[in-house]
């Protein structure tokens, strides 16, 4: 399992991020989806997140830029994500299938995210 802590942009915010291969959805605080497009879920989802159970009722489309890289990918509002090894609050966790989505590979011995397979041209 890859986890690599760094700040990602959004709206111009810098916003503390967890990019984790662990989660498979990708989830953002209310804080953060102020910025962001959100909608209304037809129905509560539930998800296993941190040892807890949370629920929601609303997604957002979390616009953002990585390195230089805009993406585009569904999140879901929780309350709280968490505090990283350091005690840092999470604002954001980006899960393995929007790092699936934009070609985002993590080398956890370096701490850093690969960017090099980011698709350059949609078809």
């Amino acid at each position: 399992m890859g986890r690599i802590r760094q700040e990602i942009s959004v709206d111009g915010r810098k916003c503390w991020t967890l990019f984790d291969t662990g989660a498979r959805n990708t989830y953002v605080i209310p804080s953060v989806a102020e910025v962001l497009k959100t909608s209304a879920t037809p129905r509560t989802i539930r998800t296993a997140l941190g040892g807890a159970v949370r629920e929601t009722n609303t997604a957002a489309l979390l616009e953002a830029e990585i390195q230089g890289h805009p993406i585009s990918t569904h999140a879901l509002v929780i309350e709280e994500i968490g505090k990283d090894e350091d005690g840092k609050p999470i604002e954001i966790l980006f899960g393995a299938l929007a790092m699936k989505q934009w070609g985002i590979r993590p080398i956890p011995y370096e701490e850093k995210l690969d960017l090099s397979h980011y698709p350059e041209e949609f078809v």
